[in-house]
């Protein structure tokens, strides 16, 4: 079988389930089954790559599919304390289509959608041997003519978008296609559909309407089962005692429930685990160029929001939804709503923000492009005033900074101590090669504004506080007053960096070095 009550799910599944590290997502199908030959039987769960889309979408196909052996498969999971649920498990027929499943020697629509279809008409016919007996010129007569009901689980749904044959045509009538296929059809019992991109809303929007959408953005039903939750990843720590969990929460966490429960990003977090270190993992699986093509698209509206995210600063905006037929992205928001889409960002409560570490490297590598103009001669010089620094060079390291300011790029025109951040984070954005820099970190008594960890020894740490309209010293007597050396004492040497501006004395820099 190609598609109807294929093993290849099941298979997919076991697979999930041997593995070393597994988070038991059963739960979901409790939600899933009270949806079954209803009025809302059509559900599209969006997310990004690698957050668990196809293996819950195995997991479903698995669970209600005929023929195998649930008992042992699903034993010992949550879901086999349901009730409810298992009067469904086992009891129909299931078609799975993976549709980045691509027919060899694809070069166009027409070749891709024919294997589907062809594929699914052998299946039905074997299955419904009388089908045969007639001509059928729609696919969704031949499904009609079986008699029977179908479960379909449509996975990576929007994977032919992607693809460079595809012309428009192509994309309205591959709509037109799952239309036809799903919508107000007798025999669908139920239709969950995965992919990264919500579904199109083209002309009337009627072509897929019949579903029900949850993305990174309204999902307040599903949102747990894609990504592992703080408590999740808390067990894993525990159990495998191969990282703190600190470590990995600074590297992976960041992403949100709709109710504020924290997510972690599942894919990097297994990955850690299994190889016992925290890298880049999700952000080398796929093409991140992605993050520079939604900002170059209309770099002027959203280069000031890059950096404000960069320099931990968030950006409060009302984001509304976003959707395929909208891949020019002209405007502002459409950028930032395919920025949260993605997974690059993440969104809650009206409040963006990059996630975490993971992401923050690369949004560091944005910034140094040619397409963010004089944001990017900023960021050349960043090595030169980090050695400045490391110099303790007080007048250079202050007239760099008056260079900045001179640049006259609106958004760093000083009004408060944000904007003054932003001047730092792109001026020391080099050091970032050298060190972890955490923005407003807690340490001793308070709140440091910057704080510089070195990656590897033989680099100072270093405590920077900023002053508007107030003095470089003030700045370096509060580090010592709340004791912000506290998170520096393990390291030989911590320089104090006070910097401060005022419309008199312009910037002024203090640098004192101390040995622990």
């Amino acid at each position: 079988m190609n598609y109807l009550n294929t093993p290849a799910v099941d298979i997919l599944f076991r697979q999930t389930i041997n593995s070393e590290i597994y988070v038991d997502k059963s739960m979901m199908i409790d939600k899933i089954s009270k949806y079954i030959n209803t009025g809302n039987r059509y559900i599209c769960v969006t997310r990004p790559r690698r957050f668990g889309k196809s293996v819950n979408a195995a997991m479903l196909g698995s669970y209600y599919m005929k023929g195998l052996d649930h008992e042992a498969l699903f034993a010992g999971l949550q879901i086999d304390k349901s009730a409810f649920s298992r009067k469904h498990q086992g009891k129909y027929n299931v078609i799975y289509i993976d549709f980045s499943r691509m027919p060899d020697f694809c070069g166009d629509y027409q070749s891709y959608i024919t294997d589907i279809i062809r594929g699914l008409r052998e299946d039905i016919e074997e299955a419904y041997p009388h089908v045969k007996e007639k001509e059928y010129t729609r696919l969704s007569a031949v499904l009609q003519a079986s008699g029977d009901s179908f479960i379909f689980i449509l996975d990576e749904w929007d994977s032919c978008f992607y693809k460079s044959f595809m012309k428009e045509e192509d994309k309205r009538s591959f709509l037109e296609f799952l239309k036809n296929l799903l919508k107000d059809q007798p025999y669908a019992a139920l239709a969950y559909m995965t992919g990264i991109l919500p579904i199109a809303k083209y002309s009337s929007g009627s072509e897929l309407n019949m579903f029900d959408e949850f993305n990174f953005m309204n999902d307040n039903v599903y949102d747990r089962y894609f990504g592992f939750t703080e408590e999740e990843v808390k067990q894993l720590c525990s159990s495998k005692d191969i990282l703190q969990y600190e470590d990995i929460a600074y590297w992976y966490d960041g992403y949100y429930t709709s109710g504020g429960g924290r997510l972690f990003n599942p894919c990097s977090v297994h990955k850690a685990l299994e190889r016992g270190l925290c890298l880049n993992y999700w952000t080398e699986t796929g093409p991140m160029n992605e993050i520079a093509d939604c900002i170059e698209h209309n770099v002027g509206e959203v280069r000031e929001d890059i950096v404000r995210l960069v320099a931990g600063i968030p950006v409060e905006i009302e984001l509304h939804g976003y959707s395929v037929s909208e891949l020019q992205l002209d405007t502002r928001d459409e950028i930032l709503s395919a920025m949260v889409i993605y997974g690059f960002l993440s969104y809650y409560d009206g409040t963006l923000r990059i996630p975490n570490h993971e992401l923050m490297e690369k949004f560091q590598k944005v910034l140094s492009r040619d397409s963010m103009g004089e944001v990017k001669e900023i960021v050349d010089r960043s090595k030169e005033i980090l050695n400045a620094t490391l110099n303790c060079e007080e007048e250079k390291v202050a007239a760099l900074l008056e260079y900045v300011h001179d640049k006259e790029i609106p958004f760093l025109n000083y009004n408060d101590e944000n904007s003054l951040s932003c001047v730092i984070t792109l001026c020391y954005l080099f050091a970032r090669k050298d060190y972890y820099v955490e923005r407003e970190a807690k340490a001793g008594k308070g709140y440091c504004d910057y704080l510089f960890i070195p990656k590897k020894s033989g680099k100072p740490a270093m405590i920077l506080e900023l002053k508007i309209n107030d003095s470089c010293e003030h700045a370096i007597e509060q580090i010592r007053q709340k004791n912000y050396l506290q998170r520096t004492e393990q390291f030989g040497e911590i320089l104090l960096i006070g910097i401060s501006y005022n419309k008199e004395k312009r910037h002024q820099c203090k640098i004192e070095k101390i040995n622990t």
